[in-house]
């Protein structure tokens, strides 16, 4: 099967499946942070056997360029879940306006407590930064026993899991996340839709995910405990700015 994928650069992506597998196995054997599994081999085997589901990648040179950037892009993310990672300082600083802004409407605020309201906002920031990833990384370790695959560091196109059968997963946290309005990416394949909470009213959706896995377990107390033992294991995965301040505001 030859496998063509036309991308915003208009190079074309021809190869034969086989020769893709086999040479991914051999390009991730002969680097050292990539370890070839099944996992990876069934999220690849989908992108072939569909091929528009092959993320669009920038500046590849050549077929062999493309699926080892691709391997990269599985195992960067793969190595970089909330349970591993070390989060990175938020790259904005704050706009001293948005002082002003709330010192003209609540006049008896003081220095200290509006610049409370804008660390703890900047912490909420870098909570939001890695909940989709957390959620991720739940449902990856959740779903694995019953054949679902995560398609880490969004190596298949606007998929985050699929299975040896090419079913596709799209998980979303939130109602009005954006989601892809395409429904099926090939004849018979459907992708598969679910989001963890309602941003009107807050009702989650675990029942829904539990039915379309055909599992049990997944719920929210569970998402929390993950969540709880994820940042107690690994803090580095929340960047706290300036620890020293909120140490002064727990005494």
């Amino acid at each position: 099967m030859s496998i063509k994928r036309e991308i915003s650069n208009k190079k074309i992506f021809d190869f034969d499946s086989k020769e893709i597998i086999s040479y991914a196995e051999r390009t991730a054997t002969d680097i050292t942070d990539m370890s070839w599994n099944d996992s990876v081999k069934t999220v690849l085997s989908v992108c072939c056997d569909s091929p528009t589901l092959f993320p669009e990648i920038k500046s590849w040179s050549s077929n062999e360029d493309y699926i080892t950037k691709w391997l990269k892009k599985y195992f960067g993310g793969y190595n970089n879940r909330p349970s591993k990672r070390t989060s990175k300082k938020i790259g904005t600083v704050s706009d001293d306006i948005i002082d002003t802004i709330i010192s003209d409407r609540l006049p008896t605020l003081s220095t200290g407590a509006i610049n409370h309201i804008k660390y703890a906002h900047r912490l909420c920031m870098s909570a939001e930064n890695i909940l989709g990833l957390l959620l991720e990384e739940y449902i990856a370790e959740k779903l694995s026993s019953y054949g679902w695959h995560c398609a880490w560091g969004a190596t298949i196109n606007k998929i985050d899991f699929c299975t040896k059968k090419g079913e596709l997963l799209q998980v979303k946290n939130r109602s009005n996340s954006e989601n892809s309005s395409s429904s099926s990416v090939r004849k018979g394949t459907i992708i598969r839709k679910w989001h963890r909470v309602n941003a009107q009213n807050g009702a989650y959706y675990w029942k829904e995910l539990n039915q379309l896995i055909g599992c049990s377990h997944l719920s929210e107390e569970d998402f929390a405990t993950f969540v709880r033992q994820t940042i107690a294991e690994n803090p580095a995965a929340l960047y706290v700015e300036d620890s020293k301040y909120w140490q002064q505001v727990q005494s």
